[in-house]
């Protein structure tokens, strides 16, 4: 149902040295790189490929099918290309360790790339010595290779970067190994067993690991451990007392049935909140957290010396049914502190601490939405995000608010206490100001030097953008630059300083170093230069496809606005236009429609590998961010539930008219193609306007509404988008006939009687979110009707369709599917 920020059958987050030497750094502050060749990889002689990748053969799909008949040819050119795409890596997540001096830092960057071969992602380490000239310039000097990742689950340097630790999460119902490592070797290493807990969590959600200030004891979020289940003999009577599965003549019966959080999660259990003592390796349960809780996001409070160190979480909270929560926004959830174990002195514990003392105190029960709790550098306040209106009103992402809380000096904790909004829900935004603020990640330490400043990327219609916002007084500044097609993602801080990944549907990412600079009023800027990198590399043939492709972004206005819209949603959405540059003829390139899901996500202009490839084989693009869409203020996002399928659908359709009426696209060469909930609209645009579109290409569609609400993780969702905020109080697990009815009106498939498109159908068997039964039981009916119909499903394969093959397949397919309609 999510669509992807970055291609359109994904999920959004709201929106992928030398061989003697292999860090080749000079002598700065002491850190745990120097052994990172070894601790990385289980033999440390095994060194990753250079980030260009060999080529290799990889034909997913027989090229002499009589379905589609394509030529060897074809398949051959489309599958190298796509391939040589795809290649193109991604920077995840880095780090900067600074010196003594000031002079200079080391950098990581944690890189990946699809390995077709082993259907996983391939991560490696890339790394870099920063040097700042007496120009105020940085000169970044990279180690001659990668190195591989392998079996590393998280990384997580000290505060001090002094330390390392290394979580390795076992494949089956092995230990989970956490390694501590200093700046020249392995320092400890601790197997916490299955009857403890089970793997760390690394989802980025529930996902928190946090070290404490002196060093001492790690914090984070694990599987509880799993429940005893009953077991029996050969003969099937009850044995008392636990063996393993091994132990022979007996077997375990399933037990009773226990509720997950929906997509992505199946298999996993609750998670819990755990402290390791690096010293001694005890791993102790955190107590005083309500067993109905999932706990995540923990950060450890300041520190006072002489009192109890306490730990600050991110609960959420069920009654009879956890629903998917996996970009749902709309679950409630609040901050909570707790206190954390002893471990430097058992013996100062006491014995008269009473249950009210250790019970975890919500610290934001006015408040029905708060995550990603970050504390000031100098400990005296605590920042949050809500999604408060995303909870009050059901829709599964909205616009969010930031807020702080002055944190007590004396440790005493209250549920009472004064939440402070820095920055408010935004109804509307009139042309170029703050939209609202609309985040998917928050970095662990966010903020520059004055302490109360705090660095975010955000959505800004169909771009992202990084804003500094000054806790204290609320202000907020767009640093990176405006007026530009160019979407921002934020890496880490240095000192004042940023370095980010920057780029556009047709620039491939580049990284991008960043300084504040005194303008002539003396006001603060922002000054941007670009990083010369071995990471982000992309062949010569990419680069040639894409130099004749330029992009822009379309103000489209309302068509036939009506007097009862509010404000926010008579103002014009966005649709990205993608084009050549150089035409062979007066004739236009056929059309892609792009549609992203959710449907409160986004589409941003920012470099997509499947997108980029689909136009460089000679396709415009049309990536349209209809009303609903986040990015653009609360009233044009909540104007869209209880209008799905028209309101949704008339956007798009004037979105094509207008490229049409500007003489960029032919009415004879139009296609659509989108994921989840832009499924949704590409099947119904081919009912509604079946005159419109020549092929069609649907992601885990919603084709009924009617079949999904018993067997989706969020059978919420299907009340808030049919009946608007009143469904979210409408919502039931037993839908009433008159529910069913409107749910069936409100899908593509009461349209199909005039559906004619032909159609390819991608589908994953393991989505919980958008289950394979709605997409087939239309693609069958298509069939029925004697429309062409492709159907390829992916037994593995969850909503986002994300496995490196799976996603290669998607799009080789769909780019054979549109040049044997479109062209």
């Amino acid at each position: 149902m999510f669509g992807s920020t970055t291609s359109v059958g994904n999920w959004c987050t709201r929106v992928a040295p030398s061989l003697f030497s292999p860090f080749y750094l000079p002598n700065l502050n002491p850190n745990p790189l120097c052994l990172l060749s070894t601790l990385i990889t289980p033999n440390p002689t095994t060194l990753s490929l250079p980030l260009t990748a060999r080529r290799f053969s990889f034909s997913p799909v027989s090229p002499m099918d009589d379905e589609h008949q394509a030529t060897e040819q074809e398949y051959a050119f489309h599958s190298d290309l796509l391939h040589q795409f795809t290649a193109i890596p991604s920077v995840d997540k880095a780090w900067l360790f600074n010196s003594h001096t000031g002079l200079a830092s080391q950098a990581m960057f944690c890189v990946s790339q699809p390995n077709l071969l082993t259907n996983k992602r391939k991560k490696s380490i890339v790394s870099a010595s920063l040097l700042r000239q007496s120009d105020a310039t940085v000169a970044f000097h990279w180690a001659p290779f990668p190195i591989e990742l392998t079996g590393v689950s998280a990384m997580v340097p000290s505060p001090s970067a002094s330390k390392l630790l290394i979580v390795r999460n076992p494949e089956s119902e092995g230990p989970c190994r956490f390694e501590i490592w200093s700046s020249s070797q392995l320092e400890k290493e601790f197997h916490v067993p299955q009857s403890k807990h089970g793997s760390v969590y690394i989802d980025g959600w529930f996902e928190g690991i946090s070290w404490n200030l002196n060093e001492t004891c790690i914090a984070y979020v694990a599987e509880e451990p799993a429940p005893a289940k009953p077991t029996f003999n050969d003969l099937g009577g009850y044995q008392k007392g636990s063996s393993s599965d091994k132990d022979g003549g007996t077997w375990k019966a399933q037990g009773e049935w226990e509720e997950e959080w929906g997509e992505t999660y199946a298999g996993k259990r609750q998670p819990a909140l755990f402290v390791i003592d690096i010293t001694s390796g005890e791993v102790q349960a955190v107590k005083g957290i309500d067993k109905s809780l999932s706990v995540g996001q923990v950060v450890w409070a300041p520190a006072v010396e002489g009192s109890v160190q306490y730990l600050v979480f991110v609960g959420w909270s069920f009654e009879t049914r956890k629903l998917g929560i996996k970009y749902c926004y709309n679950r409630p959830c609040a901050l909570y502190a707790v206190k954390a174990p002893y471990h430097e002195s058992k013996a100062n514990e006491t014995e008269t601490d009473s249950t009210e003392d250790v019970q975890a105190v919500n610290l934001t029960q006015t408040i029905s939405s708060a995550f990603f709790p970050r504390f000031s550098p100098d400990g005296k306040f605590l920042v949050f995000v809500s999604a408060r209106s995303s909870v009050d009103s059901g829709a599964h992402s909205a616009t969010d608010s930031l807020h702080r809380i002055d944190w007590p000096k004396d440790m005493k904790l209250y549920q009472s206490s004064k939440i402070h909004e820095v920055i408010p829900v935004v109804l509307f935004a009139e042309d170029g100001s703050f939209p609202g603020l609309y985040c998917s990640n928050i970095l662990s330490d966010p903020w520059l030097s004055d302490g109360h400043t705090l660095v975010i990327a955000s959505v800004w219609h169909s771009n992202q953008v990084l804003l500094s916002i000054n806790v204290l007084s609320g202000e907020i500044l767009r640093i990176t630059p405006a007026n530009s097609n160019f979407s921002w993602s934020l890496l880490t801080l240095d000192g004042n300083n940023i370095l980010a990944v920057s780029s556009s549907p047709v620039d491939v990412p580049q990284i991008k170093y960043g300084a504040i600079v005194k303008n002539t009023t003396n006001d603060k800027e922002w000054s941007w230069s670009d990083v010369s990198n071995p990471i982000l590399k992309c062949s010569d043939k990419v680069r040639s496809s894409i130099s004749s492709l330029t992009s822009s972004i379309m103000k489209i206005s309302v068509k036939d606005a009506s007097e009862s819209l509010t404000k926010g949603a008579s103002q014009p959405y966005e649709a990205i236009f993608v084009s050549s540059q150089t035409k062979k003829s007066d004739a236009c390139d056929p059309l892609i429609v792009v549609l992203h899901g959710g449907p409160h996500s986004v589409l941003l202009s920012r470099f997509s590998r499947p997108l980029a490839y689909l136009s460089s084989v000679g396709y415009s693009l049309l990536i349209v961010n209809y009303r609903g869409s986040i990015g653009f203020g609360e009233e044009a996002l909540q104007s869209l539930p209880g209008k799905v399928g028209s309101q949704d659908v008339n956007d798009v359709l004037t979105a094509i008219d207008h490229v049409i009426d500007l003489g960029l696209a032919s009415p004879s060469k139009i296609a659509v193609l989108g994921g989840s909930h832009g499924g949704f609209l590409t099947t119904h645009l081919i009912g509604q306007a079946p005159e419109k579109f020549v092929a069609a290409a649907a992601r885990n569609p919603v084709c009924n509404l009617a079949l999904m609400v018993g067997t989706t993780d969020i059978p919420d969702w299907c009340y808030v988008e049919t009946y608007g905020t009143k469904g979210r109080d409408k919502f039931t697990e037993a839908p009433s006939a008159a529910d069913l009815t409107l749910f069936y009106s409100k899908s593509p498939i009461s349209h199909l009687s005039k559906a004619k498109t032909p159609t390819l159908f991608l589908l994953g068997a393991q989505d919980l979110r958008v289950p394979i039964s709605t997409g087939l039981q239309y693609a069958r009916a298509l069939r029925e009707k004697g429309v062409p119909t492709k159907v390829i499903v992916f037994p593995n394969d969850v909503h986002g369709i994300e496995r490196p093959q799976s996603d290669f397949e998607s799009y080789l397919n769909i780019a054979i599917w549109f040049n044997k309609y479109c062209k």
